[in-house]
């Protein structure tokens, strides 16, 4: 994605707050890294377009909240997946 860093930025902001995205749902997307993705849409927002920057904020607040509850999610899916039975190797 090349173009002003300031217009980058608002069209990461407007795909992470239509589709709920995370910073790496946005940066595979847009096919940059997650620190661009992070470092636009929180430094260079603030700067440029603080309403903007207010939306997406929660945006990410709300990810950052959940994101321990889809790493669980996605390692359940792992073990069920590969015929892992986590009763077979718990220890008491």
């Amino acid at each position: 994605m090349k173009g002003l860093p300031e217009e980058r930025a608002s069209e990461l902001a407007q795909y992470i707050i239509q589709n709920n995205a995370t910073v790496r749902q946005a940066a595979a997307k847009f096919g940059i890294s997650k620190s661009t993705v992070h470092k636009d849409v929180t430094d260079r927002l603030r700067l440029t377009n603080r309403r903007l920057y207010e939306e997406v904020k929660t945006v990410l607040e709300e990810n950052k909240a959940e994101r321990h509850i889809r790493g669980g999610m996605a390692t359940k899916a792992k073990y069920l997946q590969s015929g892992h039975n986590e009763s077979e190797n718990r220890k008491f």
